[in-house]
């Protein structure tokens, strides 16, 4: 990787985190649609977990939270597919990529 494509990597990581932070801030959801092994092998505390196959029966739940969401998975490909979805149904919400974006984010009690 050169230097310049260094350079706008981070630009678009430094916005996702900006964007992860202010999605915190409004006291935003953070739903995790991986399976139930991956939630499981580890997890954010306060994370819902709703796996991505169940999301199209289960968003009048979602809906039902009145606050925004940060959709999260293992690399960011599933969250990005649940945000994209759940987007075109009216739900505020933002692909935070894999768990532990968000997780290191995250108060912990």
């Amino acid at each position: 990787m050169n230097k310049l494509s260094a350079g706008l990597f981070d630009n678009v990581t430094n916005i996702m985190v900006e964007e992860i932070k202010k999605y915190l801030d409004k006291g935003a959801v953070i739903l995790d649609v991986r399976t139930d092994e991956e939630w499981d092998e580890g997890h954010t505390e306060i994370a819902q977990h709703i796996v991505l196959s169940v999301i199209p029966s289960e968003i009048e739940k979602i809906k039902s939270w009145n606050k925004p969401v940060i959709a999260v998975c293992r690399s960011g490909a599933r969250s990005g597919q649940a945000t994209q979805f759940l987007e075109s149904k009216g739900v505020d919400i933002i692909n935070g990529g894999p768990w532990q974006n968000v997780d290191q984010y995250v108060c912990k009690s």
